[in-house]
């Protein structure tokens, strides 16, 4: 049996969810596990025709339930006797809510958690995705849920989603007069009561440098809907941060409200086992007293507000500037270049305006690009310091339609306050609301702090976290900022094994692997063209280590040129936002998570997605790694993504790549654990025709590229000490109906090493006629003796003749190769060409014929044994005729 609950004092929000969950799971039992609030009640007495066919928790069957579905809640104390069902093994438990993931939550097997303006909103999402049919009471319900949680979609919560179900929602026929009436009711006697009494105690306090106002009261009877109240309070006193606290029926009611980002209300009132997210909470406290609850309210924002964000907190450095004599032409291409939109113009080491694309793009447009750019500049402009208020500096943007602030001390320009710093200090650094919710299960942490600490000390081994540490130790001395970034820190949120660390200074790198080095009796390999170097411990492990840097194109499809930079232009220049996570080593942040470009939320949502429009034209070799991280980390490339490769491969870019940078990404996506899903995105992405003309994934490839899969796993459970290599495997595959010349052509593009094309490539062709030879045989007689096979694959590398057992299309074939790589190539006779001296034979012909006929005899199981074959070497050496037929059959 499925059951539909919520938690207790259920909302508008609540009603509207379990409606929708009762559409996504037909047959569900809705019922509420305690009481709803007044308005609630009164809008379902008003009109019972809403909602019908409600049971009663208490005459529900517990034992009966196989699956409990809760909305707009996650912990199991708010859900009343429900919450007995939690640690019953087996039950199915499916949530969707919009607040964030705590500790404490509730473990679910199925559902969605994510940030939207209401848990409403995400239960219509997925109804909306498939199509579903609504009744015009349905409609009304779920548009009320949402309504509500999102003040009439103004809250600063609110997302694009909930409009965009809303616009869905009315086509179903929603009745926003309904809405409105329902939202809109007058205070009551009671309320307005408690209004007067909460507004005479109303505070204001200063704490950590924000304001908090702190309003309470008694009442010796229940009023309904104090969140009401409250939100009315915060606009008549226009109040940044307001909590109000009341005491009813021996409980205290506590509902808080936030317009700004220093208060997270939804985490101070988790403190009173409540819930809510960062603009809008509610707890009920029992056994306390008001003094008591009040006295814990201050200790909580004296530790949980975050003090006043300044200027130095936010702000990028260093800044790119250009001097005062450049023109607009060389103006645009620096902003170009460097990916700005504005730039500080600088005379003399001082700063003397700003210079912006839009200002650029209108004198280009005017054929003004040989005019000096100082002619055009900003010179009236903010100078912030350190300390300056983000407040002020957000005013001074809005107000003035500005969008570069820089920073100074003294005269020293050391920074910039960009809108994009703004708003990802707003944000959260990541698409969406502040406070993006995450699977813990999945991620394993919360992302309020953004510090993954814990994570690090739980999914790595001690000496791995110990050196984590040890660089952090390093860079506090040297007072640099030391961060491991990439797949390092991608992995270690999948949770993936990935020992693999590259670390990231924002300073001199190859100065700091070398003090490093010195501390811990290790050698460096540097690298300065690219500011990298190498860390190569006594036991050979490696670290990468590299200074902070932006890359920018001079032409498509060529290496980048290098410049020192900072964290943020160093992790924009990497390829996917899921590589773009940067992990602080410094002791006194270790484990915070610096996420500028969405890589979190990607993790979350399992895509691949490049940070800009123009990613696969600067680098075409990224196409082949976003379809490699699909594939191995089971992903999805994002639309956009695809749509930004299709475009690159139109334009043929890929071309302009040298053939050895194309060959070692696709040596790399061949030597995935299984490469055939890949091999098959880049067939459907168009890719392979820029390998060779003629390359294509006909069915007949197909099934060589999947047996060669097959066939390499087989060799794999042999656990023979061979090295294969499987990239060649696969690629002999890949190439299978090329031909010769084709096959040929392919490597050249490639710029296949000779050695390669030696040693393996280069016996494609005898291969192939050896299996047409197979074939012919097999037509004639089936029976193959073991000296046949030795004969057919003697001196073919490993890797070819497991692409022959691939390409075979008889079993037999698949069993010959078999036997020769786990058997008859390792036979052995035990006689050699002073063996056969010491029985009596001159050297000459004879000793190779003798030789050859020892080994078909080894072979075929002729003899067994060193005392069998050296009686047969006797008879052959003492015969006249015996060696005629000693010759290997060919």
């Amino acid at each position: 049996m499925d059951v539909i609950t919520t938690h207790t004092n259920a909302d508008f929000d609540c009603l509207g969810a379990m409606v929708a969950a009762a559409r996504l799971y037909p047959g569900a039992l809705i019922s509420f596990p305690g009481s709803q609030e007044k308005a609630v009640r009164d809008f379902l007495a008003v009109r019972p025709e809403y909602l019908t066919g409600v049971v009663r928790a208490k005459d529900i069957d517990l034992d009966a339930i196989s699956r409990l579905i809760i909305v707009d809640c996650q912990h199991g104390e708010r859900i009343g006797r429900f919450a007995s069902l939690l640690d019953r093994p087996g039950l199915d438990i499916h949530i969707y809510d919009h607040h964030p993931v705590t500790e404490q939550s509730i473990k679910p097997t199925g559902g969605l958690i994510c940030p939207r303006g209401s848990s409403s909103t995400i239960l219509a999402g997925l109804l909306m995705e498939q199509a579903a049919e609504l009744t015009p009471e349905e409609a009304t319900l779920i548009m009320l849920g949402i309504h509500e949680d999102t003040g009439r979609l103004l809250f600063a919560s609110t997302t694009q989603d909930d409009y965009r179900v809303a616009a869905w929602l009315m086509e179903r026929g929603a009745r926003v007069n309904v809405v409105a009436e329902a939202l809109s009711q007058e205070l009551s006697s009671q309320q307005m009561g408690l209004l007067k009494l909460l507004l005479a105690t109303l505070k204001t306090t200063t704490i950590n440098g924000v304001n908090i106002s702190i309003a309470h009261a008694a009442s010796d009877r229940y009023v309904s809907d104090v969140a009401a109240l409250a939100h009315l309070m915060r606009d008549m006193e226009n109040l940044d941060t307001l909590f109000v606290v009341v005491d009813m029926e021996n409980r205290v009611y506590l509902v808080a409200r936030s317009r700004i980002l220093e208060v997270n209300v939804g985490d101070i009132l988790r403190r009173f086992h409540g819930g809510g997210h960062a603009t809008a909470a509610s707890a009920v406290v029992r056994d306390q007293s008001l003094s008591q609850v009040l006295q814990r309210l201050e200790e909580h924002l004296r530790v949980e507000v975050n003090p006043r964000v300044c200027a130095g907190d936010i702000m990028s450095a260093p800044v790119k500037t250009m001097s005062d004599d450049v023109t607009i032409a060389a103006a645009r291409d620096l902003l170009t270049r460097y990916n700005c939109n504005a730039m500080p113009l600088m005379s003399a080491g001082r700063m003397i305006g700003i210079i912006s694309r839009k200002i650029v793009e209108k004198a280009l447009y005017h054929d003004l690009g040989d005019a000096p750019a100082i002619d055009f500049m900003h010179s009236e402009f903010m100078r912030a310091v350190p300390t300056t208020p983000i407040a002020d500096i957000q005013e001074y943007m809005v107000e003035g339609n500005r969008r570069f602030v820089p920073v100074f001390k003294g005269e020293e320009l050391t920074g910039a306050v960009t809108r994009t710093d703004l708003l990802r200090h707003m944000y959260g650094g990541r698409r969406g609301e502040p406070g993006a919710l995450y699977d813990v299960d999945a991620l394993g942490f919360s992302a309020k702090n953004r510090s993954i600490a814990g994570l690090v000390n739980r999914r790595l081994p001690a000496a791995s976290a110990g050196l984590l540490r040890d660089l952090g130790d390093t860079g506090d001395e040297l007072g640099l900022e030391v961060y491991a970034i990439g797949g390092f820190v991608r992995d270690l949120l999948l949770g993936v094994a990935n020992l693999d660390i590259d670390v990231t200074v924002e300073g001199d790198g190859i100065f700091f692997a070398e003090q490093f080095a010195a501390r811990y009796g290790c050698r460096v390999r540097s690298h300065r063209t690219f500011n990298t170097a190498v860390v190569i411990f006594p036991d050979g492990a490696k670290i990468d280590v590299a200074s902070t840097r932006l890359e920018y194109y001079e032409s498509p499809g060529v290496l980048p040129t290098v410049e020192r930079s900072s964290l943020r232009h160093d992790l924009y220049r990497r390829d996917f936002t899921i590589n773009t996570l940067a992990l602080s080593l410094n002791s006194t942040s270790f484990g915070r998570l610096t996420d500028y470009f969405g890589g979190q939320q990607d993790l979350q949502e399992r895509l691949v997605r490049v940070l800009h429009n123009l990613s696969f034209v600067e680098d075409p070799t990224r196409v082949f790694r976003a379809i490699r991280f699909e594939q191995r980390l089971g992903f999805h490339i994002a639309p956009h993504t695809e749509n930004l490769i299709r475009s690159a491969v139109r334009m043929n870019v890929l071309d302009k790549v040298g053939g050895l940078r194309l060959l070692n990404e696709l040596i790399q996506i061949l030597r995935e654990k299984e490469p055939a899903g890949a091999i098959a995105r880049m067939a459907g992405f168009g890719l392979l025709p820029f390998i060779h003309p003629a390359l294509r994934l006909a069915p007949e490839t197909r099934r060589v590229v999947d047996e060669a899969g097959r066939v390499l796993a087989w060799f794999r459970l042999l656990y023979l000490p061979d090295v294969c290599e499987q990239w060649q495997v696969y690629f002999l595959a890949l190439g299978d109906r090329l031909t010769h010349d084709e096959f040929h052509d392919a490597c050249r593009r490639l710029a296949v090493p000779g050695r390669v094309i030696t040693k393996v490539f280069g016996h494609r062709r005898q291969a192939l006629g050896t299996l047409d030879a197979i074939q012919r045989r097999l037509r004639r007689n089936p029976n193959v003796r073991n000296s046949e096979m030795y004969a057919w694959f003697h001196g073919l590398p490993l890797e070819v003749l497991l692409y022959l057992a691939a390409r075979a299309s008889r079993e037999e074939v698949r069993r010959f190769v078999s036997n020769y790589v786990s058997h008859l190539r390792k036979v052995r006779c035990s006689l050699d060409g002073d063996g056969l001296a010491a029985l009596g034979l001159a050297p000459g012909p004879r000793f190779r014929e003798i030789l050859d006929r020892l080994l078909v005899a080894r072979l075929n199981g002729e003899v067994i044994n060193d005392e069998q074959e050296r009686a047969l070497a006797q008879r052959l050496i003492s015969s006249d005729d015996g060696v005629g037929v000693a010759k290997m059959h060919h």
